[in-house]
């Protein structure tokens, strides 16, 4: 057996023999079923491997992203309808005008207030102008104008209404409602990256619930933007930088609070830039013979640097050059909504006058103020707990400027609440620590949640306040 001559068989040939023509001929064991060959009628299509692949996809997207939805879909549906009976049962909309906060149905308020510009625009398009108010001396000495509302939403709104024959308030909330979806599997990937798909879906819970939620089904761009904004930083977390710079500068088209978006794209990018710039000094680098892998390392998130701020630059210098102002729809945003940047002396104002039960400062609204309060306070508390999670510098820089901006801005205070839904990363701490619930606790706390916003986040919001 030690004879060198000898060379073993391959173990699936000495399994066992049988006879052919006269001859031993050895049998593999996997060989026990015939060989089956295709009719010559139906040869195998060679695109049968690439069908299968994609069904095998189909069916792996569906298991991932179904749940994410139909708790999303569910929660929502129940502030919904919350919110509807609420309008219905109190009636005050009918004697409202249908600009602010009014119509001839509860729908019809869905679509008031910044949602009757948005059908503006996409009825008629833009007429930028900055025009005085005939002897005005307060706040407000100008016309208001629909160049205070970014594009990209009212397009939206046309383009669907011509392809389904939707009319544009039908148009507008299919936009939100499909927006809103794509922003609860954003939220969900984004925090299932640092928490897990457990937290990932409670996360996706807490999108639906959140104060000022109750916009995300409504003729208003919060669904549409947040659904851009956490996409964007998904893809900057697995390093897609071109598309991560794609998405932002269609987010710069539909809210001026983008500038936060790129600012943290800028930053995450250049702290990639600077941190692979380190590998290579420390570990070497072989080039390809081209150095196409160098150049698309550094060139790709500079590339997105410099898409990223395409849409909102375009937009503002577009408006700046039909007003003859540069600077117009900062002045407009001054002159018209009384909106301008205070370094926070509004929201001081604010915070030293409702817990002594005042509301002698600027747009008081009390209902809505103090939901509006109690928004800021949970996002300063739940901060710390974000930080502790070590997220990704381009969440923890759009969180913060988010809340720098909406903080320090003079505005109606009680907006604070849909004006901080962009902060989402915000609902990442919570949704780790709501990962412990078992499945029926999470969706009975979501559950009581859903059926409390619709007061909170929708009814308060249109009716007993300005949304």
């Amino acid at each position: 057996m030690n004879d060198p001559r000898y060379t073993p068989p391959p173990p699936y040939e000495d399994a066992r023999t049988r006879v052919e023509g006269g001859r031993l001929a050895t049998e593999p064991p996997y060989a026990t079923a015939p060989t089956v060959r295709p009719s010559p009628s139906s040869p195998a299509s060679p695109a049968a491997p690439a069908v299968a692949t994609r069904r095998a996809r189909l069916r792996r997207a569906v298991s991932r992203h179904a749940p994410v939805l139909a708790l999303y879909g569910s929660l929502k549906l129940v502030g919904f309808c919350v919110f509807m009976y609420l309008l219905d049962s109190a009636g005050d909309f009918r004697r409202k005008d249908h600009r602010f906060g009014g119509g001839a149905h509860v729908w019809d308020v869905l679509a008031t207030w910044d949602g009757w510009w948005y059908q503006q625009i996409a009825a008629h398009g833009y007429h930028p102008a900055l025009v005085p108010v005939p002897g005005a001396t307060g706040l407000i000495t100008l016309e208001g104008n629909a160049a205070a509302f970014f594009p990209l939403y009212p397009a939206l709104m046309r383009l669907v209404s011509s392809c389904t024959g939707l009319g544009l308030l039908g148009a507008g909330l299919l936009v939100s409602v499909v927006s809103s979806f794509a922003a609860a599997l954003a939220i969900h990937a984004v925090t299932a990256r640092i928490g897990g798909r457990r937290a990932g879906l409670a996360a996706a819970g807490l999108w639906a619930v959140w104060p000022g939620s109750g916009l995300e089904w409504s003729g208003y761009s919060e669904s549409l933007y947040v659904a851009l904004a956490a996409w964007a930083c998904h893809a900057v977390m697995r390093q897609r930088w071109l598309t991560a710079g794609l998405l932002t500068c269609a987010a710069g088209l539909a809210r001026p609070t983008a500038t936060t978006l790129i600012a943290a794209l800028a930053v995450a990018a250049l702290l990639h830039v600077l941190r692979r710039r380190r590998e290579l000094r420390r570990w070497g680098y072989v080039p390809g013979p081209d150095g196409q892998e160098r150049r698309g390392m550094l060139l790709h998130p500079l590339a997105a640097v410099a898409i990223a701020p395409l849409g909102l630059v375009g937009y503002l210098g577009w408006v700046g050059y039909r007003m003859g102002d540069w600077g117009g729809y900062f002045t407009l945003q001054e002159g018209a909504w009384a909106h301008t940047f205070d370094y926070g002396a509004q929201t001081l104002d604010v915070f030293t006058s409702l817990p002594v039960g005042h509301f002698d400062y600027l747009s008081a609204f009390p209902y809505e103020d103090v939901i509006g309060a109690g928004t800021v306070l949970l996002a300063l508390i739940v901060l710390p707990l974000l930080f502790r999670l070590r997220p990704p510098p381009v969440l923890v820089v759009h969180t913060l400027l988010t809340i720098v901006l909406v903080l320090g801005s003079q505005q109606i205070f009680g907006n604070v609440s849909r004006y901080l839904l962009p902060a989402f990363p915000l609902f990442i701490p919570c949704a780790v620590g709501m990962r412990r619930l078992s499945t029926p606790m999470l969706c009975a706390v979501l559950g009581i949640a859903a059926l409390a916003s619709g007061s909170y986040a929708g009814y308060v919001l249109f009716e007993l306040g300005v949304p």
